[in-house]
């Protein structure tokens, strides 16, 4: 039977059709949930980011697959497999999509399946379960009452100063995605743009057997990952910024005596933005327009 419905009630599983976005494991198999099982064991039709790792969760629970199709859906075939899943959807079969690791749509390629399936009026649901984010969070010790998920920063190193200094005075936790092969930049970017004695956390390897929290400001982080190197999936977060009551002409003020004081442009905008709470891009510019005079 076609299962399009806005409804949003009914069994908590799958029966009936319709897509579920199933949460899996960041790291340890037995954090997985009850229902996230039953969804699993019960789907007419399974997709997933990583099918070998989702096969292999599988079989550490005992669900077999039998003759159910395993699609893989991921950033670079979506547009080709779309089509299938929506297919499977229309036939009034039941689908669920597993992300790699953790949320799915969390920095996650079902997106674009999730939109279409509720667009197309199919009912989209979830089966939640960890998250790399939330983990990372409840275990920095930084503020948890708001915070701003960034995902990941921008390769070049232009684009990540200057996305950082967008974020820079937002008043809540920051929290990131970053690659082990780019953590020392990333964090040298930060310090550099933020402030170094900005407090940051980096939480790596969340919930698997070497599993690390390293709280420190974002200098002694950046010198330390970038001597020492880093492994594994990792998240960064760095605390709030400062509220600013500083107005241009207070921050104009400031550079000058910097400035005046025999400090280079890139110093006398480290201090005050680091005073201020200030973005350092725009303390940046300001210093720059006092020296072309």
């Amino acid at each position: 039977m076609n299962s399009r419905s806005g409804q949003t009630g009914g069994k908590p599983a799958i029966a009936g059709g319709g897509l579920t976005l199933v949460t899996v494991p960041i790291g340890t198999a037995n954090d997985i949930t009850l229902r996230a099982l039953d969804v699993l064991r019960e789907a007419d039709v399974l997709a997933a980011e990583d099918t070998r790792s989702l096969r292999k969760l599988m079989d550490i629970h005992g669900i077999p697959l039998g003759d159910r199709p395993l699609v893989a859906y991921h950033d670079h075939n979506g547009d080709r497999t779309r089509p299938r899943l929506m297919a499977a959807l229309e036939a009034g079969q039941s689908v669920a999509y597993a992300s790699e690791a953790g949320t799915p749509l969390i920095a996650d390629p079902g997106y674009d399946l999730a939109l279409a399936a509720r667009e197309a009026g199919y009912k989209v649901t979830a089966a939640p379960g960890v998250s790399a984010v939330v983990t990372a969070l409840s275990l920095a010790g930084l503020p948890t009452d708001r915070f701003l998920f960034a995902g990941f920063l921008p390769n070049a190193t232009k684009a990540r100063r200057d996305q950082l200094g967008l974020l820079g005075a937002v008043p809540a936790t920051l929290v990131f995605y970053e690659s082990p092969k780019r953590l020392d930049k990333m964090l040298g970017d930060a310090a550099q743009v933020l402030g170094g004695d900005r407090i940051g956390v980096v939480a790596r390897e969340l919930t698997k057997k070497f599993e690390e929290i390293r709280r420190g400001p974002l200098e002694e982080l950046a010198s330390h990952y970038k001597e020492n190197g880093a492994k594994g999936e990792i998240v960064v977060l760095i605390e709030p910024g400062k509220p600013t009551s500083a107005n241009q002409s207070e921050i104009l003020d400031a550079l000058k005596s910097e400035l005046d004081a025999g400090q280079s442009v890139r110093d006398a905008t480290d201090a005050v933005t680091q005073d201020s709470g200030w973005p350092r891009r725009k303390v940046y510019q300001l210093a720059l327009e006092l020296t072309r005079g």
